[in-house]
């Protein structure tokens, strides 16, 4: 499978860590893009002084011709911005997609300040507290700030700040396997989400055998132990999908307790309503305990088939995910159309 973005992202800053120690290395990254682009903003492409690249800025639009003017001699100050596109560089008079780009390029020379840069970069990428890295043209980076991870922009680009946060990627936690969940797990890979799939009965693991994708953990607890002994960071969703009342009864009573920015449950209205009322009284959860909770789970897109069903769970995810991001206030549940059918 093909590796998430976030992941691509780490291998970046990984690559260009190691070749930081002995040499200098032109660290890349998407700011701004108009029109049709195959990557977004924040994005990243390292680059050492041989010509050896990892990661990308495009479909391969712009890379053949960023290496050429680098083996040209440019890109030699601590920080510059390039554009592509209309009235920018590109390989033809405009790139393929019909888009722009703005890229800025950092030259970091090879030494022990590179490689705490590039460590702090990555510490954050894999898990550790969020960063916000400043810089202002032409200059170096000229800051690293630890941030609250739960809300912020991936870049602002105001001449001649730039801002740029690195933090974990968005992570989804499986509570429990069903063939929902597998269409999940999959839709959550390719949009980029770290995934997790806690499961501890033995008949659903035995299905498990050959069907996560690659980087997928799997963890044999019940979700709800996990959640309370390891939790989770805010840009965690976490979602209950098996129709086990027991199993997604106590993930929730558990979900409750951690920052997630997303808790949902797989099922139909009826049974929504009842698994707040168990909720209520066996679990003593309060109103704005589930206020939080998403059941049925899901945007109504009128699924009914696993793999819809699943389609509308990721999409609801990704668009709080990206609210979030943006700053946006929640606006609330929707009438979900989806699971009527599922008792």
């Amino acid at each position: 499978m093909t590796p998430s973005i976030l992941a691509l992202d780490i291998q970046v800053v990984q690559q260009a860590l190691a070749w930081g120690r002995e040499q200098p290395v032109w660290f890349c990254t998407v700011l701004k893009t108009w029109g049709s682009a195959p990557r977004s903003p924040g994005a990243l492409m390292a680059v050492n002084q041989a010509g050896a690249w990892c990661g990308s800025l495009s479909g391969g639009c712009v890379e053949e011709s960023f290496l050429k003017e680098l083996a040209a001699g440019r890109w030699r100050e601590p920080s510059q911005v390039v554009t592509y596109g209309d009235s920018g560089l590109a390989p033809d008079t405009a790139l393929p997609c019909g888009g722009q780009l703005a890229v800025l390029v950092e030259y970091l020379s090879a030494g022990r300040h590179t490689v705490g840069i590039l460590q702090t970069l990555l510490g954050a990428l894999e898990g550790g507290h969020a960063v916000k890295k400043q810089l202002a043209l032409p200059g170096a980076c000229c800051a690293l700030i630890p941030v609250d991870d739960a809300s912020h922009p991936q870049v602002e680009y105001q001449p001649p700040w730039i801002n740029i946060w690195y933090s974990a990627p968005p992570r989804l936690i499986v509570a429990g396997w069903s063939v929902v969940a597998e269409f999940c797990v999959s839709f959550a890979c390719a949009v980029g989400f770290e995934v997790i799939v806690c499961e501890p009965r033995p008949e659903f693991l035995a299905q498990l055998d050959g069907k996560l994708p690659a980087g997928v953990r799997l963890v044999r607890r019940m979700p709800a132990v996990y959640l309370e002994t390891e939790g989770c960071h805010a840009r965690t969703a976490i979602v209950a999908l098996t129709h086990d009342a027991r199993m997604d009864d106590l993930t929730i009573m558990e979900a409750v307790n951690t920052p997630a920015f997303y808790i949902g449950a797989m099922g139909s209205a009826r049974n929504s309503e009842k698994r707040r009322e168990r909720l209520v009284r066996s679990g003593g959860l309060d109103e704005q305990a589930l206020s939080r909770l998403h059941a049925p789970v899901g945007v109504a897109i009128g699924s009914k088939t696993p793999a819809e069903i699943a389609l509308s769970v990721i999409a609801d995810v990704v668009a709080h995910k990206n609210r979030l991001a943006a700053g946006q206030a929640d606006p609330g549940q929707q009438p979900h159309l989806h699971g009527l059918a599922v008792k």
